[in-house]
């Protein structure tokens, strides 16, 4: 086991080498530059966007609301990254790979709103009726180019089989439950395979509808309790921060049970785990959005920017300080542990039951949405028929993870997420003009609509 441990940590460190994160990093930077910076100047548009209704989208195409859409985006990104891959990333980055998380998201943002945007675009109706869309479609319809688009689902199957869809999600879920409530891991396993068979087997439809009730809950539950912790021990909080801008630049010393980082090794793994968490520029999220009931690719590509800000700039921040705050970055403690050991000091015993709750919402609703893109993939490259086999494979895989080594699952997600990425990246960047061209066009009708808007009211307050 030790051998094949080395052996994947090999090929992890050449897949998430330089020329990856600079071309994650750097689509982003682009994107951001290209679109004006429209996480910035768009986003209290996106949020309005997001809890406002639109009339004109329940005549879209779609199989259920932007609002549902983004909640299953966000239940496959807000997991156990934001718990486990953050202090992850800490204990092996120290506390600058929490700026670099940040970095990464920021500009992940403009990834994602171009990503969510061409998914929509070149959507398409399935042999079932429903929508199906993501990078497999916008790299065949748009790039022209099957042989990339078959590889991104190829990839997007692995990802959710052995990726973030099955194995580190239940791992993290039965740790968790083992640790604060004594539960044998074979009891919690079962309880959560049947849950997720009873939910998947129901399609997006039923996938949207749990996780409308349980994102929204989950994620104020577990901010709430993050800024209560903050707040009672404020004072700390000016010297975090210092910390964490500090380190991003500079190695981390070796204290405590701390080993000491490198810069490099903090850039590496703070955008590692930042893109574990966000999944910006992966390519998931397109697939949860083509399903939205909207007539605008643009809009529906500013909702969807929101997720990246909710998970890594408020969630993963949230964890990140707490962390470093406490000090249980330098203990003994890891993944899971090391999160809940740093609530319990910050609210006493209740602590490690928030993020053991926490964990469990984050990670059931990751699987939910892994397994909806495993299942689009899935119809990509096998057609309906291979949905229903998909789904039981993806089942049997959930029960079997609890029981793999921590360190081993870890390694195996970053491999397949990297490769994911490839292919969606390169297509991004291939249809740069068309992302930039949809979004001109969209303000310049929005900008026209509001100056008509104006004449109009104009005109009736003379008549009057």
């Amino acid at each position: 086991m030790e051998n094949a441990t080395n052996v994947l940590q090999q090929i992890n460190s050449f897949v998430w080498g330089p020329p990856l994160l600079i071309l994650l990093v750097g689509t982003g930077i682009y994107l951001t530059l290209r679109l004006g910076l429209i996480q910035v100047f768009k986003l209290p548009l996106a949020l309005r966007y997001l809890f406002s209704k639109d009339p004109d989208d329940k005549d879209g195409q779609g199989d259920v609301s932007s609002f549902a859409a983004l909640c299953t985006a966000l239940a496959a990104t807000i997991g156990t990254g934001n718990i486990v891959g953050v202090a992850t990333a800490i204990k092996v980055g120290g506390p600058g790979a929490l700026f670099w998380m940040w970095l990464a998201g920021f500009f992940g943002m403009a990834t994602k709103y171009a990503e969510c945007l061409l998914s929509v675009k070149y959507r398409v109706v399935d042999e079932n009726g429903e929508m199906s869309g993501g990078p497999m479609y916008y790299i065949e319809r748009g790039l022209g180019n099957k042989w990339l688009a078959k590889a991104f689902a190829f990839f997007g199957i692995g990802v959710a089989l052995f990726g973030i869809g099955t194995f580190a999600q239940i791992n993290s879920i039965t740790e968790a439950v083992n640790l604060t409530f004594n539960v044998p891991i074979l009891a919690t396993a079962i309880i959560i395979t049947v849950l997720v068979a009873l939910i998947t087997l129901g399609g997006i439809k039923s996938i949207s509808k749990a996780a409308e009730v349980i994102v929204p809950f989950m994620t104020v539950f577990y901010v709430a309790s993050s800024i209560l912790i903050l707040g009672l021990n404020i004072e700390a909080l000016p010297s975090t921060i210092i910390l964490v801008v500090k380190s991003a630049f500079t190695p981390t010393a070796a204290t405590g049970g701390f080993l000491g980082a490198s810069v490099m090794l903090a850039i590496r793994s703070g955008v590692a785990r930042g893109v574990f968490s966000n999944e910006s520029g992966l390519g998931s999220a397109p697939i949860a959005t083509a399903a939205a009931k909207t007539n605008s690719c643009v809009k529906q590509g500013l909702i969807s920017m929101t997720g990246t800000f909710f998970d890594t700039i408020i969630v993963c921040t949230m964890t990140g300080l707490i962390l470093i705050m406490t000090g249980q970055w330098q203990g003994d403690y890891a993944g899971a542990s090391m999160t809940s050991m740093a609530f319990k000091q910050g609210l006493g015993g209740w602590g490690s039951y928030i993020v053991t709750i926490g964990l469990i919402f984050f990670a059931f609703t990751t699987i939910l949405g892994w397994n909806y893109y495993g299942e689009r993939c899935t119809e990509y490259l096998f057609g309906v028929k291979g949905i229903q086999p998909y789904r039981y494979i993806f089942i049997v895989l959930v029960s079997v993870g609890a029981f793999l080594k921590l360190d081993l699952i870890w390694i195996l997600a970053d491999i397949v997420n990297g490769l994911m990425a490839l292919p969606n990246l390169i297509a991004l960047i291939g249809l740069r003009h068309v992302i930039n061209n949809e979004t001109k066009i969209y303000f310049q009708q929005s900008k026209e609509k509001s100056k008509a808007k104006l004449s109009k009211t104009i005109s009736s307050v003379n008549e009057i």
